[in-house]
């Protein structure tokens, strides 16, 4: 303790800094935390935390028995796995081309393009997508029919509601997903490309045996973390985009929430709801951080 203690006193002022942020964390991430009790309790507004009756597992008994559970759980990991294969990879894909641009203004200008759609709200993204994909009057169904193929049902077809999303969610933050692999692209040791240049290694070959390799820790700590949000699916995007028509594979976690949570106000069930969210995700973060570990790399902790 007397140690930690002349630490402190000797880095004072990096505590100093550290302290807003400290007091964050404690205030918005921790505290709040105890309300996760009203999950196996009765809650009610009225009696408070401390007055409503304790009620155990009785809410989590109810989530895995009620006969829309598996179809959720269908729902958010199907839409999770799909993002994971298909958007996961593109920012670095994204990277690695933006990295071999040799005109700096050119890049400039094609990575203010592509980080565009990421300052866009998902109004904004349904409104588009509603005006190019409506069956009625969208600018692609126009297009098909005046050169002879009939409407397709974009928006009401339950067989492709997730790829719409994943599409959705690709052209919206594909472009800001490059940042982070950008800059630990910029941080490889040039050293190692003019190696591969002297060995007779093409552009390809020093991606892969050069680029590829150096960011390796970045893209396994970013596929942890995007684990740990396996069921976060992103409730704006799917409650804009959700009607009737779509219903059975549109329904999450998320929109379930606030269905039961928000709108008919079962307040300790839908925070049962999230917990056994946040559970899962604690689950696969601490499973692919060991594997990570295992496979030799460092991990998140």
């Amino acid at each position: 303790m007397q140690k930690f203690g002349r630490q402190v006193i000797r880095d004072r002022y990096l505590y100093l800094l550290a302290l807003p942020g400290l007091i964050y964390f404690l205030m918005f991430k921790y505290l709040p935390m105890w309300g996760i009790t009203i999950a196996f309790k009765d809650f009610s507004p009225f009696l408070g935390y401390l007055e409503s009756p304790w009620v155990g597992w009785q809410h989590f008994e109810r989530l895995f028995s009620n006969s829309d559970f598996w179809m959720i759980l269908r729902n958010t990991l199907a839409i999770s796995f799909l993002n994971l294969v298909f958007f996961f990879p593109l920012p670095i894909v994204l990277s690695l081309l933006l990295n071999e641009l040799r005109n700096q203004g050119y890049k400039r200008i094609v990575q203010s393009i592509v980080y565009l759609p990421h300052f866009l709200s998902w109004v904004i993204i349904a409104s588009l997508s509603f005006m190019l994909l409506s069956k009625s009057g969208g600018v692609i169904n126009l297009l098909m029919q005046q050169i002879g193929f009939d409407k397709f049902d974009f928006l009401t077809n339950p067989n492709t509601f997730w790829f719409l999303l994943t599409g959705q969610s690709i052209w919206k933050e594909t472009g800001w997903g490059t940042i982070i692999f950008l800059a630990a692209i910029a941080g490889v040791n040039t050293d190692l490309y003019e190696a591969a240049r002297m060995d007779g290694a093409n552009r390809f070959r020093q991606i892969w045996h050069v680029t590829l390799p150096a960011i390796r820790n970045v893209i396994v700590i970013l596929l942890i973390l995007r684990l740990g949000d396996v069921m976060e699916v992103g409730f704006e995007q799917i409650f804009l985009m959700y009607n009737g028509a779509v219903s059975q594979v549109a329904e999450v976690f998320d929109t379930y929430v606030y269905r039961v949570g928000i709108q008919q106000g079962q307040f300790s069930y839908s925070t049962a709801v999230g917990l056994f969210k946040s559970f899962v995700g604690l689950v696969l973060v601490v499973i692919a951080n060991r594997m990570s570990k295992r496979f030799g790399e460092e991990g998140i902790y």
